[in-house]
């Protein structure tokens, strides 16, 4: 499909991949609701594009790519990648903030600054839908079913404690902010996943996280409370990144 208002991503992912597979394509680009319409009834089929090899049609994109050998996606399939990404992203931030501020790439402020960027990494992918997020988190968080509108706060909290951190500010409210919100989610996930034994898809990264519940979301919790416990050991009177 090209017309005026759209050009299919779907139909130039094909192309890219027919010709990186070594193949001649003879391009019928759609350019009108008739023709898309036309097509669609013509060949019986309800999306576009479509790819015929030798005549014979193969499908659409994912069926080509089957065709090929190569892994088609699963929407519904429990992943981690959302996570890692995240992390990586995290670790690879503060290791720049370290370099920045000290020359050096392994220090003890790239290590807490890790932990806090992660928080608001994670706060900001609950923030984007707070409602979604609320949702599934009423899945398996005791406080937040005994008092629903926690869920709401959550996201905002936890997302307050990283930027506290990162700052080294007012860790009067941040430390207790971590320490209560990791505490109460890391029993939490411990009792539905380790206790109940049920199979529950993680709320950390999101309403529309595939991540199943477990290890990663009892991590993130059981990261602010350590966090939380080392600038309370911390000497006093050093804030984060010193």
């Amino acid at each position: 499909m090209v017309t005026p208002e759209h050009t299919c991503p779907w139909g130039l992912k094909t192309l890219d991949l027919l010709k990186r597979e070594g193949y001649e394509v003879e391009d019928h680009q759609l350019t009108s609701r008739d023709e898309i319409d036309a097509f669609k009834a013509k060949h019986g089929v309800d999306t576009t594009p479509q790819t015929f090899i030798e005549g014979v049609r193969v499908g659409g994109y994912d069926d080509l790519r089957a065709y090929f050998g190569k892994e088609t996606k699963d929407k519904d399939a429990v992943t981690y990648k959302p996570v890692i990404a995240l992390f990586a992203m995290a670790a690879l931030m503060a290791l720049a903030a370290s370099w920045a501020a000290f020359g050096n790439l392994f220090t003890v402020a790239a290590g807490e600054w890790f932990i806090a960027i992660a928080m608001c990494l994670l706060a900001l992918q609950k923030l984007k839908d707070v409602d979604g997020f609320a949702t599934m988190f009423l899945n398996y968080d005791l406080l937040a079913q005994r008092w629903v509108r926690y869920a709401y706060v959550y996201p905002f909290a936890e997302g307050l404690a990283g930027v506290l951190m990162i700052a080294g500010a007012l860790m009067w409210l941040s430390i207790p902010v971590a320490l209560f919100i990791g505490t109460i989610g890391a029993v939490s996930v411990f009792k539905a996943v380790y206790v109940d034994k049920r199979e529950l898809k993680c709320a950390c990264v999101g309403g529309d996280s595939n991540v199943p519940l477990g290890f990663v979301s009892l991590t993130e919790n059981l990261m602010m409370v350590a966090m939380a416990v080392w600038m309370l050991l911390k000497p006093m009177g050093m804030g984060l990144g010193h």
